[in-house]
């Protein structure tokens, strides 16, 4: 469990913006944070990470003291096991992928994890080649695979997948999420892309204006995107239930569940387990056969 509660006094494009952020965290979760761009979201996971002073507050992890402002405790970063990712992939550029993961290791660590990581991220073919050589999906794994080196409890992703295209973004999330298994770890994405967000998240909150809210799926979600417009998604019929006079289907669209209206006619020849796409069009979702 990570608690935290966390000020500070940032500078936004229209004044003076108060960090107040307090929110719980459950181990193993998959947290997405929205919301529009200068409302703190990267901040945030500055001062988790300890590369940002909070001016009052504290971070517990799993009964560790991270950061406690009234008892002068501040972790350094090297002290929390935190993996981070940006969208820029900081790597070496005169070093190969191996020599990129092997750099991240610490002194006494079994060298084997480079191996781990690049088998599963599946750039074993590429242990030899330079950043230079590489597209920026696979730049992207390399980075997300050299975050994991020293096998964090805590997986901090700032956009990492924004400057790539969709396709590409696809298959990067498909990694994220095997990574996030496989190393059993709490991981937290900040992103402003909804269908990111329904793939990978279990959770989503949203920061406005330095402040944390929870939304309901899917509107408040998109309405945060800053996006309009017929947004269809695909899922996974869960259930399906008497609703007055009509039906609801409940369906499974990446991590999240949305309960979507329907009629009868809506329904024939539809069971669990069955594959549809739902509309989202002016932000009421509605089945698409």
């Amino acid at each position: 469990m990570i608690e935290i509660h966390l000020k500070k006094l940032l500078s936004a494009g229209d004044g003076p913006l108060q960090l107040d952020v307090k929110l719980e965290i459950g181990q193993g979760e998959f947290l997405a944070i929205t919301g529009p761009s200068g409302s703190g979201k990267t901040t945030l996971l500055r001062l988790l990470a300890g590369l940002a002073a909070a001016d009052e507050g504290f971070i517990h992890f799993d009964g560790q003291v991270w950061l406690d402002t009234r008892q002068g405790v501040r972790r350094r970063p090297q002290e929390r096991n935190v993996g981070m990712v940006f969208q820029d992939y900081a790597l070496f550029p005169n070093m190969t992928v191996r020599q990129n993961l092997e750099f991240a290791l610490s002194k006494k660590q079994d060298p084997g994890i480079v191996s781990e990581l690049m088998a599963i991220t599946e750039l074993t073919e590429l242990e030899g080649a330079y950043p230079a050589m590489l597209s920026g999906g696979q730049q992207q794994r390399v980075a997300l695979a050299r975050a994991l080196v020293r096998r964090p409890r805590l997986l901090l992703l700032d956009e990492p997948l924004s400057a790539l295209d969709a396709g590409i973004r696809a298959k990067l999330q498909n990694y994220i999420l095997r990574l996030h298994e496989a190393f059993q770890l709490t991981t937290i994405l900040v992103s402003h892309d909804y269908r990111e967000i329904f793939k990978l998240a279990s959770r989503v909150v949203a920061l406005q204006q330095g402040q944390i809210s929870q939304p309901d799926l899917p509107a408040s979600v998109l309405f945060s995107s800053g996006r309009e417009g017929d947004l269809r998604l695909s899922g996974e019929v869960l259930t399906i239930e008497e609703d007055g006079a009509g039906f609801a289907i409940n369906v499974l669209i990446g991590n999240n569940v949305v309960r979507v209206p329907a009629m009868p006619r809506d329904i024939q020849n539809l069971q669990p387990g069955d594959g549809v796409t739902v509309s989202f069009q002016a932000f009421d979702p509605e089945l698409v056969r």
